[in-house]
């Protein structure tokens, strides 16, 4: 079977995020005072070829956790759909 993972990629809470701070800070300039508290990360689109679902989530959380998140700044989700 052929599944489709969506990952997301985030700064940890505790870390500061300066990326997400220099655009949250322009929102104001930009006429968007509303927006507040922005944080900037990663997505990322794999395609996994497994013979079931739990294989394939045990396949994106491995590559994730080995190559794709630096675990000590990053924390990441993922949503996997059958293709």
């Amino acid at each position: 079977m052929k599944f489709v993972a969506e990952i997301d990629i985030m700064p940890l809470p505790a870390l500061l995020d300066p990326q997400g701070k220099a655009v949250g800070s322009n929102m104001g300039n930009m006429g968007l005072p509303e927006i507040v508290g922005v944080r900037i990360g990663k997505h990322v689109t794999l395609e996994i070829e497994a013979s079931d679902r739990g294989i394939a989530e045990k396949k994106v959380t491995e590559a994730c956790e080995k190559l794709l998140v630096n675990q000590i700044m990053e924390g990441f989700s993922f949503r996997l759909e059958e293709a």
